[in-house]
């Protein structure tokens, strides 16, 4: 191809004729038909006609071209029916209304807050904040905001608050464990069965001869036309046994529950994004694969990305993601050819309509990512069941892809030590903790275990530093004098929270005391801890406790963490729990701010 070069004088050459395409732009509806074309390759037809209230449609109808159309902003087939779906339940709420308003310009404020706060579905602060948002990008379109009231165009532009997002939590390690241990097995079994089809056809091939029995003639005739034959007699007796026959050498309808189970349990990846998954690939050095995963909550221009996942050896092919992928594109490479060759999904299903023709193949998730895979039925099938509760009792557990890929993210989470960083791979570090790991009670559950394994780790670290200065001062405690009266003077010199038994003399030194605070009096041989002492420190450890608010733990563990052990271990269990309480009573101002020099610790 010569490429077009300018020079002075010279006109720079347009393109071809039929190469440059304007951009899409909006553009009125003559009908109430609306179509949509989106970027995930699905296209849709939504009838705006069949709609409740006959004279919002035209402006609806044009809104909703400008919400889904060539220049709007949802672009795959399952938001744009959700856009639908929500147009279609307001106009149907305001018909339902004695003062329903016959057209946009009469709608009113009370007409969009009883919509907002109608009890036909659960309200929460979230579900309301999410319909007003819609509401808003609906409304405020043309031409319905040129008809609309400008208080109604006012009170949907105010900022409503977001509201606390409850996340789906996942299963409990049981759960899932029996979950994912049901999903391998049959996942097993599927390759069972399909490879002992493709040896028989092997063994048959390898006779040089056609078949002689008519278990072998119809698997060879299946393998050759793709065509599952259809006995006589009613339907409904001979569905199971065509389904027996297409399983030999195809994935059946009923297998892609186990299948896609173990997929997001392997691979941590939405069940969507496995979905789209294709069947081109490229296996990097017999150790990994390389695939290119479609993700739409990446935004728009940002939905493909390449994944690299590891292969592994043969028998753990049910293990790892690399592995479990080159599984199921060996398990559907037959069904794939006579449907989708693009796709790495394929499924036969046993229908009515297209009964014994290939026609019967087909991509499960071409025209819509739910498909046809029927999980609670594969559930219930294989009597999973939830944890027993205090009285024993289980139920029924249902499956659902969004607990399990929950499940996944807790549990990598905890492999890395809590280390948000380390676990996000498909998320932000906010998306994971916001939408995966707060309201997850197993997460909850290992963080509480977890912090509390730390604190042990810190307060007994805390309480070895503590003691070894002791130890190096010739004692292994502090001496406290619980017996003694408030009003008894201590023998030695006052400090800020304790008496020193001889100032004059460190115990290490054996002069002069240089202490760089008097938190240090706590670890000192010469520390003395009278009745009348207790009141300060019971004030200096409420501000101990306020500060660990205000500081970091490794931080606050260094500046007090000794100080805190040696009062709980050496101090307070030699009083009583009385004499504490009347301490805290008479609580004085605590003089922390002074003894630590805060101007060197801000």
């Amino acid at each position: 191809m010569t490429e077009s070069r300018t020079h002075p004088g010279t006109h720079a050459p347009l393109p071809t004729p039929g190469i440059y395409r304007p951009p899409s732009g909006p553009s009125s509806v003559p009908s109430l038909v609306v179509d949509f074309h989106g970027d995930d390759g699905r296209t849709g037809t939504f009838d705006v006609e069949v709609l409740a209230m006959p004279n919002w449609h035209a402006p609806v109808a044009e809104a909703l071209a400008l919400r889904i159309g060539p220049a709007g902003d949802r672009r795959t087939h399952s938001s744009a029916t959700t856009v639908f779906s929500f147009v279609a339940r307001l106009l149907r709420f305001l018909e339902s209304l004695d003062n329903s308003p016959a057209s946009p310009a009469d709608l009113t404020v009370t007409h969009v807050e009883m919509f907002l706060n109608r009890i036909d579905t659960p309200r929460t602060v979230a579900t309301r904040t999410g319909e007003l948002s819609e509401l808003r990008l609906l409304l405020r379109l043309p031409p319905l905001a040129s008809h609309l009231d400008i208080e109604v165009l006012d009170h949907i532009s105010t900022p409503s608050g977001k509201g606390t997002l409850v996340s789906l939590t996942g299963y409990s390690d049981g759960e899932f464990t029996r979950l994912v241990d049901a999903a391998r097995t049959d996942v097993g079994a599927i390759r069972a069965r399909t490879t002992a089809g493709n040896e028989h056809l092997e063994a048959i091939d390898g006779m040089d001869v056609k078949p002689t029995t008519q278990a072998e003639q119809l698997i060879w005739d299946m393998a050759a036309t793709g065509v599952v034959p259809v006995p006589g007699g009613p339907i409904v007796r001979h569905r199971h046994q065509r389904t027996a026959w297409a399983g030999q050498l195809f994935v059946t309808r009923a297998d892609l529950a186990p299948l896609l189970t173990l997929f997001v349990a392997v691979t941590g990846r939405n069940v969507e994004a496995l979905k789209e998954l294709p069947a081109e690939h490229r296996i990097v050095g017999d150790r990994a694969i390389e695939v290119q995963l479609s993700k739409r909550r990446n935004g728009p221009n940002r939905w493909h990305d390449t994944v690299t996942w590891e292969i592994g050896p043969p028998h753990r092919e049910l293990h790892t993601p690399g592995g479990l992928y080159l599984l199921l594109h060996r398990l559907m490479e037959r069904g794939r050819a006579l449907s989708d060759p693009t796709a790495l999904w394929s499924s036969w299903r046993n229908t009515n309509h297209d009964r014994g023709t290939v026609a019967e193949h087909h991509n499960p998730f071409a025209q819509t990512l739910t498909g046809r895979a029927d999980l609670s039925k594969w559930s219930r099938l294989q009597g999973l069941h939830t944890d027993a509760d205090a009285f024993g009792h289980t139920t029924p557990l249902g499956l659902d892809m969004r607990r399990v890929r929950t499940s996944v993210e807790v549990r990598r989470t905890r492999s890395v030590g809590g280390h948000l960083p380390s676990a996000a791979r498909s998320n932000s570090v906010e998306v994971l903790f916001s939408h995966y790991l707060r309201g997850d009670p197993t997460a909850k559950e290992w963080a509480r275990e977890t912090m509390s394994e730390a604190l042990r780790d810190a307060e007994a670290a805390a309480l070895s530093a503590h003691s070894h200065v002791l130890a190096e001062h010739g004692v292994t405690e502090l001496e406290v004098r619980a017996g003694t009266d408030v009003d008894e003077p201590a023998a030695g010199e006052e400090g800020a929270w304790t008496a020193c038994a001889d100032s004059s003399a460190h115990p290490v030194t054996g002069r002069a005391c240089r202490r760089v605070s008097f938190l240090d009096c706590f670890h000192c041989g010469n520390c003395v801890v009278t009745t009348a002492h207790l009141p300060a420190i019971t004030t200096l450890t409420a501000t101990i406790a306020r500060r660990r608010t205000e500081l970091d733990e490794p931080t606050w563990w260094t500046r007090y963490g000794p100080t805190w052990t040696a009062i709980h271990h050496d101090i307070y269990p030699k009083f009583t729990a009385t004499q504490i309480a009347t301490a805290a009573a008479e609580a004085p101002e605590c003089l922390l701010e002074l003894a630590e020099d805060p101007w060197e610790h801000p």
